[in-house]
This record gives C-alpha cells, sequence and structure tokens, in this order.
C-alpha cells in the first residue's frame, strides 16, 4: 500500500509578479471561465528545492557547466590550462555509451543535475588517468579516454532533492529519477488579471532648469489568493532512501516546511512580497493523493470587506467536508490544519493544530512509521 503526504496551502499575495511569461507579465491561466493568476510549478519548485538543499547541507547543481568546473578544479591544482580543459571535456564524452555532447563553448548540450561534490569526484577520475588523457590530447577522435561506467555512477548519484524532484537526462537514462514529490501550479482562487505600473526614473544630475525623468517603462504585476498543493509518494521517497526512515522523516519535515514558508523571489527587491500561508492544511493518504484545487473551480467572491482570503479559507473547508463525506474518509491516514485565526473552525479539515511546525510534524509522525513497515 503506498502512503501520500498531501500539502495544501492558501496563501495572500500583494503586488508582485512572481512568474513571469516571455513578454514578462505574471503568467495566467483560465479555469471555471474566469481568469488567474498563475505561479508555475517548476518556479515554486526550485526555490523550494534550494531550501531544502541549504538545510540539509547537500547542494545540487542544475547546470550545463560541468566541464568547466571540472577544468578550473584541474587548473587549481596546477593542471595545464589545455589539458585541463581537454579532460573537462572528456568528462562529457564519456558519460555512458555514446557521451553526453558538449557546445563550441565547452558547454554540455543539456542541463544536468547532480550533487555539487561530484565535481571534486570526477577531477579526481581525472587525476587517476591523467597519463591517458596526456596521450589522448592531440588527437582528432580520442574516443571515450575516461571510464564511461565510472563517469555515470558520479553523475547518477542522488541528493535528497534529487530524490524529491526527480531527474530526467536522455543521455543517460540510468540517471534519470521519477520524483517522489509532485508539485501543482498555483493559482488565485478567484478572478485575477495583471495590472499595469507605468514608472519612471529621476536623473538625479540634471540641472534645476531640466526636467522629465531619466528613464520610464511600464511593467506588470498581480495580485490575489493562491491555492497551493503539493503531494509526496513517502514509500517512494523511502525506497530512494534506501529504507532509513530516520532521513525520510527529516527530508519529508523540510519539504514540508519550505513547501509553506518558501515564495519565488523574482522581483523581490521591488515588490517585497513576504507573506506567508493563512491555513495550510496536510493529509496522509493511501493509494492515492487528493488535491483541493477544484474547491475553486467557481471562483471565490469577496466578502463583505472586500477580501478573497476568508472566502477561500471556507471554500476550502466546505469542499473537504463534501469530499470526505463522499470517500466516506476512506484511505485517509490523518488530517489537520493550521489557519491564521485560531477563532475559525474548520471540521472539514480535520485536526486544529496552533503552528506550522506543530501539524508538520504531527503529519509526518502519521506518514513515515506507517510506510517504513510497507513491504
Amino acid at each position: 500500500m503506498t502512503l501520500y503526504l498531501d500539502l495544501s496551502a492558501l496563501q495572500s499575495v500583494p503586488a508582485a509578479n512572481l512568474n513571469r511569461d516571455d513578454l514578462g507579465a505574471p503568467k495566467q491561466v483560465r479555469y471555471g471561465n474566469a481568469p488567474r493568476i498563475r505561479v508555475s510549478s517548476q518556479s515554486w519548485k526550485r526555490v523550494i528545492r534550494l531550501g531544502v538543499e541549504r538545510e540539509l547541507g547537500e547542494k545540487a547543481a542544475r547546470t550545463r557547466l560541468v566541464p568547466a568546473k571540472v577544468q578550473r578544479a584541474l587548473e587549481s591544482v596546477g593542471w595545464p590550462t589545455e589539458l585541463a580543459a581537454f579532460a573537462g571535456a572528456q568528462v562529457a564524452a564519456s558519460a555512458g555509451k555514446k557521451g553526453i555532447g558538449t557546445d563550441s563553448a565547452g558547454h554540455t548540450s543539456v542541463l544536468l543535475f547532480l550533487p555539487e561534490a561530484a565535481i571534486g569526484e570526477l577531477a579526481t577520475v581525472c587525476a587517476e588517468h591523467r597519463e591517458a588523457l596526456e596521450a589522448a590530447q592531440g588527437k582528432k577522435k580520442p574516443g571515450q579516454v575516461l571510464p564511461p561506467q565510472t563517469i555515470e555512477e558520479i553523475l547518477k548519484r542522488r541528493t535528497a532533492s534529487i530524490s524529491l524532484l526527480g531527474r530526467m537526462l536522455a543521455e543517460l537514462p540510468v540517471a534519470n529519477v521519477d520524483g517522489a514529490a509532485q508539485v501543482a501550479h498555483a493559482f488565485t482562487t478567484h478572478a485575477a488579471e495583471p495590472q499595469r505600473d507605468y514608472f519612471t526614473a529621476v536623473d538625479d544630475w540634471l540641472g534645476e532648469t531640466e526636467t522629465g525623468s531619466g528613464h520610464l517603462d511600464t511593467a506588470e504585476f498581480s495580485a490575489g489568493v493562491f491555492y497551493r498543493y503539493a503531494t509526496v509518494n513517502v514509500a517512494d521517497l523511502l525506497k530512494k532512501l534506501d529504507g532509513d526512515v530516520k532521513a525520510a522523516h527529516t527530508v519529508l519535515t523540510s519539504f514540508a516546511e519550505h513547501f509553506l514558508l518558501s515564495l519565488p523571489q523574482a522581483k523581490r527587491n521591488s515588490t517585497a512580497p513576504h507573506t506567508v500561508p493563512d491555513l495550510a492544511y496536510l493529509a496522509v493518504r493511501a493509494h492515492r493523493p487528493l488535491s483541493l484545487a477544484a474547491a475553486f473551480e467557481t471562483p471565490v467572491t469577496s466578502d463583505r470587506q472586500g477580501g478573497f482570503s476568508h472566502p477561500s479559507r471556507q471554500a476550502l473547508n466546505d469542499y473537504a467536508g463534501n469530499l470526505n463525506r463522499l470517500t466516506g474518509n476512506r484511505n485517509r491516514r490523518f488530517h489537520g490544519h493550521s489557519v491564521i485565526n485560531p477563532d475559525e473552525k474548520y471540521t472539514g479539515l480535520g485536526t486544529a493544530h496552533d503552528s506550522f511546525d506543530q501539524l508538520i510534524d504531527a503529519a509526518v509522525n502519521a506518514a513515515v512509521p506507517a510506510a517504513g513497515g510497507q513491504q
């Protein structure tokens, strides 16, 4: 039996542009025949990933610069530049059966996602095969000078964030990882559209008789209450962590914390939209995850005071209650919530917890021991 940790949150975000499209405008989606502001899953996953890596001390990098990084590592210990550059290129050429292509600048043709510690390991492999690299350096078709299996083993290593969020590398299929976590696109619970901001910048050194601005332009931003959702396949995460229950507990806790407290960093200096969710709902389910996004297929309308936060919380509670009735509360091992106003009672969202920390601890404790006992 597979267990899932479902995470839902409602978060009010003031004027911001968390995730831009190709024209610089906030991304959008049409849902329930109403325009909504959207933040892509990739945007929020990145900031969650960086937070998890920082907390666990397992840095990874998504990059095309592995050959260049290996070159610099070798140059730092006295290798000639040309030999170091050839060795870096051979790291890509010797990966797997056919190697990974590089462009004229020496960058890999695809993004690699690997632990940062792998650069030192790759440099060590180059040092162990320095004589072979020196002998092959001048050849037009040197082939694979470094041992492909060794390079492959290093490139397919995982960190907790890689286990959580996955890795796709068509050129090296053995390195592919189906992530244990799935993150949905966030969207506003109500109808919302981008707004334009006309701005100017003053030239501080203009003379007293000179008027006008040094620069003028327009930018777009949005505001709204977002529904956010993610789920983690706990049994799959445990498998990727070689059955280490303690590690799974730590990774799940870190993921849940950064899911709730992270925020994409786009245009933060000019908007500073540093809010946190005003409601979090966590559930541990068997067999399959359940998103509550459909609670907002009909757009929420503002309350008498003009806000969307409270109506959104009520809509989520009502939908969850009806979903519980439909499913008979089956296959759910735990559910609970934490809300900004403790006087608000949400019976459809399980047990109330005073803080995010308490809620996360209760959910993870419900998920990991049961998953750890699965066969």
